[in-house]
This record gives structure tokens, C-alpha cells and sequence, in this order.
């Protein structure tokens, strides 16, 4: 019980915190997207959209949660939800790479990578993204399902009219699903969490060295740049480490590991720290959180002190004039 209140309360800590957030950054990356479109924009704009698909289906383990991690609902729920869970969880994982290494290149080869630096490039990149990890996460949809139909296959044949369905989703397996499944989350642990953050590291530690090598970079965009590469490089290890980690043990010690569903805990949170990275990569997504914050506490200080009393003799100026004449023309 005390397990699935720590899971309810993270759950809904991150969606409350995560979709405004990225709700902010998707308008602000669709509008850059519109008007001169970049690949590392485009590269954002698609982890964004990652996290909003998380964040629409984080609900139904919000649900699970307080249901003390019984499925209740629809058990044909379970295995889209869950697939869908996991896979925007790994294509994060991707997606921060490829900024990293967008960056990287920007730097190190400036002159000959702008040369070949093409938004297509980074829309391609990004479908692949999402067909290399839905190929690899499909264990996730097939297991669930096949548990599902084997109970209604063994219910039809005894005669019963009733739909059996398991009590759990994605949690309890046998020792012939360990045998399949273990093997692929070692792949997993391998292909979508240890060689991208390999390559991060590399990309990010020569970032930084080379910028800070570079005689007319300021020192606020440098230390822009190494908060960059270290809050990317943070999102990696303490957002998606523990859970990995848990791969590995499982593969070595032959079960599911019962600890999985807490170190999952970490990784969920990445849905709101991505949002920082944003902060750091687009001076877009400054420039929009400051002009949201100026009209937040203009707001404040109108409700807090009143509207200044106006003489009702005074004439408007040309620009009030001018105001509501257009406003008028939109009305």
C-alpha cells in the first residue's frame, strides 16, 4: 500500500508539473518550427511530443496505482497503455542523443556540417526513432496480450462464459515469459540506455572542451552550454539509470526483480525534467517562459492593487485610440 501511494503521488506530481510544461514548449517549437525551421528545433519538438504521449497515457498507471497495482480497467487497456508507456520512455533516450550529437557536430565540424544540416534529416531521424523502439518495446504489448488470450482460450474450453482476465498488468510472469523476456531487457539495457549514453558523454565532454577553448564565446552561453550538457547527462543517469540497472540484475539473478516498479519511479520524472533541457537548448523557450511569467505577475499586481483610477475627463492617447479601433475591427 505504501509502495502504490509513493507511485500515485510521483504519478501525479509529474503529470500536473509536465503538461503545462511541455504544453508551453510545443507551441513555442511549432511556432519556430513554422517560421525557419532547425534540426535541433525539430528534435526538440519531438521529444516534446514524446512526453505529451507519455503524459496522456501516465493516467491509466495513475489508475493502476490507486487501485494497489490490480488492473481493474479493460484488460485490453493493458497492453497499449503499457507499450505506449515504455516507448516514449526510450525514445527520450534516443531523442536526447541526437541533440547531443547535433550539438557536437555544430561545434566541432561548423563548416562542414552546415553544409549538410537539413530539418528532413532530423524528421527522418526521429521516425526512425520511433520504429527502432517499437520494434524493441514490442515484447511489451505481446506478453501482456498473449497472457490474456490464453485465459479466454482456457475458459472457452471449458465451457465458461466468462472473459478471464489476469489481476495484473505487466507484473506476474512465468518462467517461460522470463525465459524470452529477460534476454530482451538485457537488449534493451544495451541498445537504448548504455551505447546512447555512451555516446552522450562523448558528445557532451568534447562540447564542453571545445567551447571552452574558443576565445569569443561569452561566459553566459558557455555556462548556458555546460548546464546543457550536464542536465542531459543527469536525465540520463538519474532518470534512467536505476530502471536499466534493474534489467541486468534481473538477467543475472533469473526473475523479475520486485524493486522495478520504484526504479521506474525515475524514469517518469523525466517527463518534467526535459522541460530544462528545453530551457538550456532554445532561446525560444526562454524568451516564451519569461514573457508568460511578465504577464503572470502583471496579472498579480492588477488583482492585487486595482486598475489606477482614471480622470474621466482626460482624453485618450493616439495609441489607446488606436487600441480600441482594432480592437473593434477583431470584435
Amino acid at each position: 500500500m505504501v509502495c502504490s501511494r509513493l507511485l500515485l503521488s510521483v504519478y501525479i506530481l509529474t503529470f500536473l508539473m509536465g503538461v503545462p510544461a511541455n504544453i508551453l514548449a510545443f507551441c513555442t517549437f511549432c511556432r519556430k518550427v513554422r517560421r525557419r525551421a532547425a534540426p535541433i528545433d525539430v528534435l526538440l519538438l519531438s521529444l516534446t511530443i514524446s512526453d505529451l504521449i507519455f503524459l496522456f497515457f501516465l493516467p491509466f498507471k495513475m489508475k493502476e496505482a490507486s487501485d494497489d497495482m490490480a488492473w481493474l480497467m479493460h484488460y485490453s487497456l493493458c497492453p497499449f497503455s503499457g507499450f505506449m508507456f515504455y516507448v516514449t520512455i526510450y525514445n527520450s533516450t534516443l531523442l536526447l542523443t541526437a541533440v547531443s550529437v547535433e550539438r557536437y557536430l555544430g561545434v566541432a565540424y561548423p563548416l562542414r556540417y552546415a553544409l549538410c544540416r537539413r530539418p528532413r534529416y532530423a524528421v527522418l531521424a526521429s521516425i526512425m526513432f520511433w520504429v527502432v523502439t517499437s520494434m524493441n518495446l514490442s515484447i511489451v504489448y505481446i506478453i501482456p496480450y498473449v497472457q490474456w488470450r490464453k485465459g479466454v482460450d482456457s475458459d472457452n474450453n471449458n465451457g465458461s462464459s466468462g472473459a478471464w482476465a489476469p489481476t495484473t498488468c505487466y507484473l506476474i510472469f512465468t518462467d517461460e515469459e522470463l525465459g524470452i523476456l529477460l534476454p530482451v531487457r538485457l537488449e534493451l539495457f544495451l541498445v537504448l540506455f548504455c551505447i546512447p549514453f555512451l555516446i552522450c558523454c562523448f558528445c557532451y565532454a568534447n562540447f564542453i572542451l571545445i567551447l571552452s577553448r574558443l576565445p569569443n564565446i561569452s561566459r553566459r552561453r558557455r555556462l548556458r552550454a555546460i548546464g546543457l550538457a550536464l542536465g542531459t547527462l543527469a536525465v540520463f543517469a538519474i532518470c534512467f539509470g536505476p530502471y536499466n540497472v534493474s534489467h541486468v540484475v534481473g538477467f543475472v539473478r533469473k526473475e523479475s526483480e520486485s524493486w522495478r516498479t520504484e526504479a521506474l519511479l525515475s524514469s517518469t520524472l523525466n517527463a518534467c525534467m526535459d522541460p530544462f533541457i528545453f530551457y538550456f537548448s532554445s532561446a525560444e523557450v526562454r524568451s516564451m517562459l519569461k514573457h508568460c511569467f511578465r504577464n503572470i505577475m502583471a496579472k498579480l499586481h492588477i488583482l492585487r492593487c486595482g486598475a489606477p483610477p482614471q480622470d474621466p475627463h482626460q482624453k485618450p492617447s493616439k495609441a489607446e485610440r488606436y487600441k480600441e479601433a482594432t480592437s473593434n475591427l477583431l470584435i
